[in-house]
């Protein structure tokens, strides 16, 4: 992963730690990478239904961020709670996303090894 984008995602990590943003993310091993990088504010989708998700985050906070892969089915979870949080009047804050897509970060679990495993990690 290029320097620059490094950088720009650990401001990113480091405003929502500040901010104390929700972050939703699709499983438990994208959780244990989100809490590495110190973010505990986290709810995981189960298996309850995407619409509980939905009231459940609407109910706890006014913005948000997700988290979900890259893949066919996280780019699917991304605009389905997109639209439902929306509609509730949550913001969707797509900042770390949007670095992680040009960054080619694929997988949210991937995040913390492809972040340590620079020479910038040192000041992580």
């Amino acid at each position: 992963m290029k320097q620059e984008y490094i950088e720009q995602i650990l401001e990113e990590i480091k405003k929502i730690k500040e901010r104390d943003l929700l972050v939703i993310v699709e499983g438990k091993k994208d959780k244990q990478a989100i809490e590495n990088l110190g973010i505990t504010k986290i709810e995981v989708l189960s298996k309850i239904p995407l619409y509980k998700v939905i009231e459940n985050v609407a109910e706890k906070t006014k913005e948000v961020v997700i988290l979900t892969d890259m893949d066919k089915k996280g780019k699917e979870l991304y605009h389905r709670l997109m639209a439902g949080l929306q509609k509730h009047g949550v913001k969707i804050n797509n900042k770390l996303r949007e670095l992680l897509f040009r960054a080619k970060v694929s997988h949210v679990e991937g995040l913390e090894k492809a972040i340590k495993s620079t020479e910038f990690s040192n000041s992580f």
